[in-house]
């Protein structure tokens, strides 16, 4: 870790002043989103008015990514993204699920300025969901396969050594499919789930890498 450190360091200081989104570069970061709620539920009958406590959970995401920009403003590469998510009812039942995704994603920047720009991502998962339901009949693990994709706009603001930090609105679309086997009897079950977040994240635009024996302006773009 400390060694890939190092080298994006050493990376970082080869952007270009106004040229941080130019054909050629490159773009290394991640993004991470944090949502919590709580929920409560009244009912009325009669004269009998009371209310109580409902589900409450809490959602950690986290997507690294390496992208290239192919021409001017438009980026493509491959990222990765953990979700991982608790619910919890007021009987004490939990349900704790883990996604792990990789696959492709591409960028489209507007710039507005000469350190800021819009952008609309777009970004494709495949992977698989890792469930663990805690209630008072047991425990039960369920592995599940998922397909995903995602888009929405963006805004970042950028310094001339290539360091970015960027607030995303997205929509999600996830549709995951499991067996289960209970007593000879088998279950197929598919969800699809459709989800709006917020996310923050910090990116490094960054130059190609001068080569050796290269003339003093040479890069391998």
């Amino acid at each position: 870790m400390r060694k890939i450190l190092i080298i994006l360091m050493a990376l970082i200081p080869m952007a270009l002043p106004g040229q941080v989104l130019n054909k050629g570069n490159f773009l290394v970061g991640s993004t991470i989103g944090l949502s919590t709620a709580d929920s409560k539920i009244a009912q009325i009958a009669g004269d009998v008015d009371a209310e109580g406590k409902g589900p409450s959970s809490v959602q950690l995401s986290l997507a690294p990514n390496l992208g290239y920009f192919l021409t001017d403003e438009i980026a493509v590469g491959l990222g990765a993204s953990y979700t991982f998510s608790s619910l919890k009812e007021p009987n004490e039942d939990r349900t704790d699920d883990s996604d792990l995704l990789f696959g492709p994603f591409g960028r489209y920047y507007y710039p507005v300025d000469d350190n800021m720009a819009f952008f609309l991502g777009a970004d494709f998962g495949f992977g698989h969901s890792s469930d663990q339901q805690t209630g008072a009949a047991g425990n039960q693990s369920i592995r599940t396969n998922i397909f995903a994709f995602g888009f929405g706009p963006g805004f970042t603001i950028y310094a001339d050594n290539g360091i970015g930090i960027e607030a995303l609105f997205k929509y999600h679309y996830s549709r995951s499919k499991f067996h289960t086997d209970m007593d000879g009897v088998e279950t197929q079950t598919i969800s699809r789930t459709n989800q709006f977040d917020i996310a923050l994240g910090i990116q490094f635009y960054f130059g190609g890498v001068k080569g050796v024996g290269s003339g003093a302006g040479a890069r391998l773009y």
